[in-house]
């Protein structure tokens, strides 16, 4: 088997996520995590924050969702969890959070679930 070419560079990853209510997802995704809406349409949007970017795609149908809620994790690393935690903790009684903890493979973590019921685990190299 042969690799490819070493020229070329990869310049990021995205994830692409399926959501129910497109509203409601850039709603938690800029005013929970503080991403900016770089793209808005009904049923494709696109998020950013300091380079990084997530794509949403509205699910066809129920069935979709049924597929992907609660199987569906992205990781965000971050260098100031601190502030980044006392900005989400306000949020604790609209969306399931599991408080900031050190985790054994050297990351300090939180975990929050989107309104499509994504884990999103944002964390930070343990200092």
């Amino acid at each position: 088997m042969t690799t490819p070419a070493p020229f070329h560079k990869v310049k990021r990853i995205s994830p692409m996520l399926a959501v129910a209510n497109m509203n409601e997802t850039l709603d938690f995704y800029t005013t929970v995590l503080g991403f900016t809406a770089a793209m808005k349409f009904p049923d494709y949007s696109i998020v950013e924050r300091d380079g990084a970017s997530i794509h949403f795609m509205k699910a066809t149908d129920e069935s979709v969702m049924t597929a992907v809620r609660g199987h569906t994790e992205i990781y965000i690393e971050v260098n100031d969890i601190t502030s980044l935690w006392n900005h989400v903790k306000t949020f604790k009684g609209k969306y399931k959070i599991r408080d900031l903890f050190d985790r054994p493979y050297g990351m300090t973590e939180f975990h929050i679930s989107d309104p499509n019921e994504c884990l999103v685990f944002v964390g930070q190299k343990t200092v």
